[in-house]
């Protein structure tokens, strides 16, 4: 494992956390301050995800042809325009606008995936994966916080900060960040296009990639309904603050940091990857239904437990694997269209999730992900049983 090239990558992934960190929190105060309706919140988050389904792909291929430092340079001066013009913005137009540029050239996490596929061996990947899922989480929570504490200031400022750190971004990848992707391990063959039908299907005819694809999907589809009606259910279910949700939440990320930063690669060098998938998604499937009947602010924080380990371990583990399934000059093509699938889960999770919550009951966000994590815990445990029948390895357990 490189190490000195997944530490730069690390801060540019955490800054670069700390200022989505800022945004996606106080997206429901922006709009209640241009005289929208809450219901324009899934619009805002919609569209920054169909930007993402879009152009992921694309941006993951290109980066297997040109580079992985080029694509990380135009994916972050997109997010730092896009935050110049969500700051300046006057109107909502402005502000759907800005979710969409950042999302249409929000390829930064796929290349940044990539980019610790190519600067690891099989054996370190999940550790690799797991540094950049602690940045995740450390970003994550400290965003929130400072981009609560800059609203005092101004309802504009958090979105200049973050665009100011974009910009350190910018310095920090132009100048300290190799590459690591050498032009000889380039893929210059494919053709590209905006929307690549030809690259999923490249990628859903191979046998492990499309089974790993498929777990990824129903997993993100799961877990984003759970995050994106996680204030409203914890707001009418338990009468939950603002200050109070935003706490659980850094408290959820500080888990899940501790996870991937530190317990992964322990687990990982005891245990089988997909061992680890299978059982976490047992244990995610158990705190879904868990969280959907809590009624207290205890009974939520010791659900959250068990929940944000599986969750890390799921995220984590997901990549590792897919990322071994492939070739090396196909791993940005790959992983792009895993970003892609779960850009599509972000735009109906939070449609499927609010119906649910408001036509069927409380408790029917968290019952009806955890019946939807049913699919991956099928997937891999029919697989797993097949193999040892055959007595030999398949595609999911051959890592």
């Amino acid at each position: 494992m490189k190490k000195r090239q997944i530490s730069i990558l690390f801060s540019v992934v955490f800054m670069d956390m700390i200022g989505f960190g800022f945004i996606i929190p106080i997206m429901p105060d922006i709009i209640k301050f241009f005289g929208s309706s809450q219901d324009m919140l899934g619009i805002v988050l919609g569209v920054y995800a169909l930007g993402q389904f879009v152009a992921a792909p694309l941006v993951g291929a290109l980066s297997d042809r040109y580079g992985r430092k080029p694509l990380l340079l135009l994916s972050i001066g997109g997010t730092f325009l896009s935050l110049l013009l969500l700051g300046a913005a006057q109107s909502m137009v402005l502000v759907i606008a800005s979710r969409f540029l950042d999302g249409i050239t929000g390829g930064n996490i796929t290349v940044a995936q990539s980019y610790i596929a190519d600067s690891t061996d099989e054996e370190d990947r999940s550790k690799g994966f797991g540094l950049i899922g602690m940045a995740f989480g450390l970003g994550f929570i400290l965003g929130p916080l400072f981009g609560g504490l800059l609203m005092s200031i101004s309802i504009h400022a958090p979105a200049f900060v973050a665009a100011g750190i974009a910009a350190v971004n910018l310095i920090i990848i132009s100048v300290v960040l190799p590459e690591s992707h050498p032009a000889e391990k380039r893929n210059r063959s494919r053709k590209f296009k905006i929307i690549d039908i030809k690259a999923f299907r490249q990628v859903f005819s191979h046998d492990a990639s499309r089974k790993f694809l498929t777990i990824i999907l129903f997993y993100t589809m799961a877990f984003n309904m759970f995050e994106t009606m996680f204030s409203s259910h914890g707001m009418l279910a338990i009468g939950l603050s603002p200050k109070a949700r935003g706490l659980i939440l850094a408290y959820m990320g500080v888990l899940i940091a501790a996870m991937q930063g530190g317990l992964i690669g322990k687990l990982t060098s005891r245990f089988k990857e997909i061992t680890l998938l299978n059982i976490s998604n047992l244990l995610l499937i158990l705190s879904l239904a868990g969280w959907a009947f809590v009624s207290t602010t205890i009974e939520l924080m010791l659900i959250i437990i068990p929940l944000s380990f599986a969750a890390a371990l799921q995220s984590v583990l997901q990549k590792s694997l897919l990322s071994k399934s492939v070739k090396g000059d196909n791993q940005g093509m790959v992983l792009g269209v895993s970003t892609s699938l779960e850009s599509f889960t972000r735009v109906v999770a939070p449609i499927m999730g609010g119906y649910l919550l408001s036509r069927i009951g409380l408790w029917a966000p968290g019952v009806v992900s955890a019946a939807i994590l049913i699919v991956p815990l099928v997937i891999v445990t029919a697989e797993r049983i097949g193999s040892s029948d055959k007595g030999k390895d398949s595609g999911l357990n051959n890592i």
